[in-house]
């Protein structure tokens, strides 16, 4: 009896504090369950730092790739400016009898040798570039220079000011909600960011293969933003279980799926840039490797949810077996999958709405829109992600509800 009384003390301080993974009181089964799932994610997160190890980019290539870029034209100098005059007029050049519109813009340049100094603009005939702005002064906007020419030209509106304030906004919504729990959510994307821009782009760049580059980063992100967020407690652990194993799983069924649709990579403007700027870079590999990113943050959301949600069932009710924590988790689950899988489909649909557009009009079938690459990759994209989400989900739950013991 006092046996069974340290079993629900030790589920309840798993539950409740999660800083330990306290295994003496699980029983033999358990525990013995419990250790291998450590062993093998201690195994899978030697595998992940060797991977990181391996495939750190080195200083030359990504040197060589930015000349490439130079030459192309593709990357330039870019300057803080204010707008000091801005005007509509007939063009100092016109290509018809008709009177053409011009904007001239005069800017104040903020940045650069050239700092306080004012600088006219190009003129911009609105009729052949629409998407010049209409700006207006005391605009901030950013130019672009070319030292070809020795010239500045529009480049886009400086918006970082009011992103700062979104993102100050987003960060004490999180916090006042979540508290620590939220800072340390905050700290862990800021790592996120850290590794895709330091880590994926540039070893990706470097000739290495994307799909394994992406893959090493997923896990290295799971393993830092489940521990790092949550703490080393048995949620985690068997959350970041559930995770690599969905994601190995769409990782699989991606691959087959991408290699059916015989997908040339080559769907999107910067796919036919890229190549030109390292020959050795393999596009179609960098569309599976995005599949890979993209899934594993939903993978994360569900993993979690479902292993505190059986984790919460049974401090509530200890006398639940292990059958019943999995039926009552199940039924949660269920609900979770059915909006997070419309969740995906609406994620990609929302970033495509321009495009969707231009197909509209184009008075294709379904059928035809369907297959063009650009709208199929995201077809195989959603689909593949969302059969990793939806095995997640009983995986899950049942090792959680398997390692947490009842009251007898």
């Amino acid at each position: 009896m006092d046996h069974n009384s340290d079993e629900s003390h030790t589920a309840a301080h798993l539950h409740s504090h999660g800083s330990s993974l306290s295994m003496e009181a699980l029983g033999a089964t358990r525990s013995s369950v419990l250790y291998f799932l450590i062993a093998t994610l201690a195994a899978a997160a030697l595998m992940t730092v060797l991977g990181v190890v391996a495939l750190w980019p080195n200083k030359e290539r990504p040197q060589e790739i930015q000349n490439n870029a130079l030459e192309m034209g593709l990357t330039a100098e870019l300057l803080r400016a204010t707008v000091h005059e801005a005007s509509e007029a007939g063009c100092n050049y016109s290509f018809s009898s008709e009177v053409e519109l011009c904007r001239n813009v005069t800017v104040k340049v903020q940045e650069g040798p050239d700092a306080g100094s004012l600088v006219v603009l190009p003129e911009v005939n609105t009729a052949f570039d629409p998407t010049f702005p209409k700006l207006s002064v005391g605009d901030e906007v950013i130019l672009g220079f070319d030292s070809v020419t020795d010239s500045y030209y529009y480049q886009d509106r400086d918006r970082l000011g009011s992103l700062w304030w979104l993102i100050v906004l987003f960060g004490v919504t999180v916090i006042c909600l979540a508290r620590v729990r939220g800072v340390l959510a905050l700290l862990a994307m800021v790592v996120t960011v850290v590794v895709l821009v330091k880590f994926v782009a540039p070893s990706v760049l470097d000739g290495n293969d994307p799909v394994l580059v992406c893959v090493v980063a997923a896990a290295a992100i799971a393993f830092f933003s489940l521990y790092f967020t949550h703490g080393f407690n048995l949620m985690s652990t068997v959350a970041l279980a559930g995770t690599l194993i969905a994601l190995s799983l769409t990782l699989g069924v991606s691959w087959v799926f991408f290699e059916i649709a015989k997908f040339s990579g080559f769907s999107s403007e910067e796919a036919f840039i890229l190549p030109f700027l390292t020959e050795t870079l393999d596009v179609r590999g960098l569309l599976l490797g995005g599949t890979i990113i993209a899934a594993l943050g939903a993978l994360d959301d569900v993993t979690v949810t479902q292993a505190a949600t059986v984790l919460e069932l049974r401090a509530r009710n200890r006398q639940l077996s292990t059958k019943q924590l999995t039926a009552s988790g199940l039924k949660v689950g269920r609900e979770h999958i059915a909006s997070t899988v419309n969740t995906l489909l609406l994620a990609y649909a929302g970033s495509s709405i321009p495009l969707l557009l231009l197909f509209a009009v184009s008075d294709q079938s379904l059928g035809s829109v369907a297959n063009s690459e650009l709208i199929a990759v995201e077809i195989v994209r959603t689909l593949c992600g969302s059969i990793g989400l939806v095995a997640a989900l009983p995986l899950t739950t049942s090792l959680t509800a398997l390692l947490v013991p009842p009251d007898s």
